[in-house]
């Protein structure tokens, strides 16, 4: 087994933040999980009596992330690996979503996760190390209709994941941004914010979209458990990748959107370089 390692991850009550937890406990680290209720937190702190703790925090208090980092630190220890794993799904069609729905999701899924991020780099840089995964989705390179909201939130965390990693590279810290495709979480039910529907032009293109994910919840193709190994085998490696894709559905998915990428340019590129001087 590696060398054992804090992990502080976000959102450990359900879905990827506690199968990583219970993984990275199995394999011997030390788990630092945020919770959203006292009950939550006596939940994980059974987890092991030793090695799970759990800090009550919503990560859009942005105003009480830095001293919940600081007592980790303090009373804990170094945290080596951040796993900015809290988030949620918003479902809706763009033109019938308030803004407000689109506020609340960069506010979880892209601002908590920069908040965590600055709130532990001070730490990291002055050691000299550290590692910061960001739990995105493959909705962070392709698109679907119905989930603009979510999607330039997972593109917003993507490239924001992306560019910090540049930035830290020279003071030893790592940054990944992991890009899960359909999986056995709690993404398409509980956890998932529908808008309700106003404006039956969509209802062609956006019923059967709704349905598919309804149906398929529960049963999507990935294994959480086999993704958290996954990332506990990213967290050992000695050179992290910068993006990682979990899920054969993600891969294909993906690689069908960059091949198509790749046409568009093609197609478009005598219009691309006529702008030169």
């Amino acid at each position: 087994m590696s060398s054992s390692k804090i992990l502080l991850i976000t959102g450990v009550s359900s879905g990827f933040g506690r199968a990583l937890a219970q993984e990275a406990l199995a394999a011997g680290h030390t788990v630092v999980g945020t919770v959203r209720s006292t009950e939550a937190r006596r939940d994980f702190e059974a987890l092991s009596a030793n090695s799970a703790f759990a800090r009550k925090l919503d990560v859009t208090d942005f105003d009480a992330i830095d001293a919940t980092v600081a007592d980790i630190e303090a009373n804990i220890g170094p945290i080596d690996v951040l796993v900015n794993n809290a988030g949620y799904g918003h479902e809706g069609v763009m033109e019938e979503s308030p803004l407000s729905e689109m506020r609340r999701q960069f506010d979880v899924n892209v601002f908590g996760a920069v908040a965590m991020m600055k709130a532990i780099l001070p730490f990291m840089r002055a050691r000299k190390r550290g590692h910061i995964l960001n739990i995105t989705s493959m909705g962070g390179y392709i698109t679907l209709p119905g989930i603009a909201y979510y999607c330039g939130s997972k593109f917003a965390l993507e490239g924001i994941s992306e560019a910090l990693g540049k930035e830290v590279k020279p003071f030893g810290i790592a940054v990944t941004a992991v890009a899960p495709g359909s999986f056995r979480t709690d993404w398409a039910g509980r956890s998932m914010t529908r808008t309700p529907r106003s404006i039956a032009d969509y209802d062609a293109l956006f019923d059967p979209v709704r349905q598919a994910r309804e149906e398929k919840s529960g049963k999507q193709l990935g294994d959480p458990r086999k993704a958290a190994l996954a990332m506990l085998a990213v967290i050992d490696s000695e050179k992290p990748p910068a993006h990682l894709l979990l899920g054969s559905d993600a891969l294909g998915l993906v690689r069908n959107k960059l091949a198509e990428l790749e046409k568009e340019i093609r197609d478009w590129e005598t219009v691309t370089i006529s702008t030169d001087g």
